[in-house]
């Protein structure tokens, strides 16, 4: 909500929100705001747009609610728990002619779209390896975040997801030809998400032409830090990395790389957390409808479900959130 309102493009007229202490907060940043306890009450308010942020399993239900009542989105990710259910927002977009956005937020630092501009322009050559890292050593503090039911996954759909979100992103969203991958949770091998969320994960992707991606990421690790956060490209003419420091989920570098040597191209402070949400505001603002480029989240969503290794999904979709009213913000 601040990154939304600083840019002055959106007025936020309307909240549902459980939690009262973040009601509160709303309030105070939007003061002319309404609260209502219900995604239908917020767009019978006549929203041009919908911002969601309540559990995974609701997403793509609420996604296709708003779009369907011509009201654009923007939208936590994941966008849904599987490949369906993000097929089937982008095809309600599509549709409603609605713009939507995703908050996949690494896109929007500015060392990412340095290293994606390089990399798209051939300095590197051609990419034949990326290494791709992220363990948050802390894990969610959510509960709903430990059931596949209402999470779709464990840390890979939780991480995973930027991370093959910048891969696919950087390299011009080639074919994901083959996928092997390794699920644990608390050390023990597990198979897809039915059983239990995993909180490490180790992933091959074989990219067209032939490009190896290696990832790992994991929830509650013993990592010496934090985070430990890293996006690197390496090419027949040099190397790049997205780095965070020290630890940190906000400070990052970037670089490149030829042979030894390196040059810097980015360094913290940065301010980029609402970057993607302000983004949306201000193509709706500027009346942008659907964008063809959306088709992206499907493609990630494909990878994500082969990752998990299986095609059977979840446990029973939850239809109804009764027992947990949506945390959404609307702007006008």
């Amino acid at each position: 909500m601040e990154a939304i309102l600083r840019g002055e493009r959106a007025e936020v007229v309307g909240v549902a929100e459980p939690s009262e202490a973040a009601a509160r907060e709303a309030s105070r940043l939007a003061p002319g705001s309404v609260r209502v306890d219900s995604l239908e009450a917020l767009l019978d308010l006549g929203l041009d747009g919908v911002v969601i942020a309540t559990p995974s399993a609701f997403h793509a239900e609420q996604s296709v609610r708003a779009l369907e009542r011509g009201v654009a989105v923007f939208c936590q990710k994941p966008l849904g728990r599987t490949q369906e259910e993000v097929r089937r927002v982008v095809d309600a977009a599509r549709a409603a002619d609605r713009l939507l956005g995703v908050d996949l937020s690494y896109r929007f630092t500015t060392g990412m779209r340095r290293l994606r501009e390089r990399i798209q322009s051939g300095a590197l050559g051609d990419i034949h390896a990326v290494n791709l890292v992220f363990h948050n050593a802390h894990g969610p503090d959510k509960a709903w975040f430990y059931d596949p039911r209402l999470s779709g996954g464990g840390c890979v759909m939780d991480l995973g997801i930027h991370l093959v979100d910048l891969a696919l992103w950087v390299l011009g969203f080639p074919e994901v030809r083959r996928v092997t991958s390794q699920l644990f949770a608390q050390g023990r091998p597990i198979s897809g998400r039915t059983e239990a969320v995993e909180d490490f994960a180790a992933a091959q992707l074989e990219l067209a032409p032939g490009t190896a991606v290696q990832l790992a990421c994991s929830w509650k690790l013993s990592a010496g830090c934090d985070a430990v956060i890293e996006a690197s490209f390496y090419g027949t003419q040099g190397g790049a990395s997205f780095r965070n420091v020290n630890g940190s989920f906000y400070d990052f570098t970037a670089d490149l790389f030829r042979g030894t040597s390196r040059e810097r191209l980015t360094e913290p402070p940065e301010e980029w957390g609402g970057r993607a949400a302000a983004d949306w505001v201000a193509r709706l603002a500027q009346g942008a409808r659907f964008e063809p480029e959306s088709e992206e989240f499907v493609q990630v969503a494909g990878a994500l479900e082969r990752i998990y290794g299986e095609t059977r999904g979840l446990p029973p979709e939850v239809s109804s959130f009764s027992d947990s009213p949506p945390s959404v913000s609307a702007v006008d």
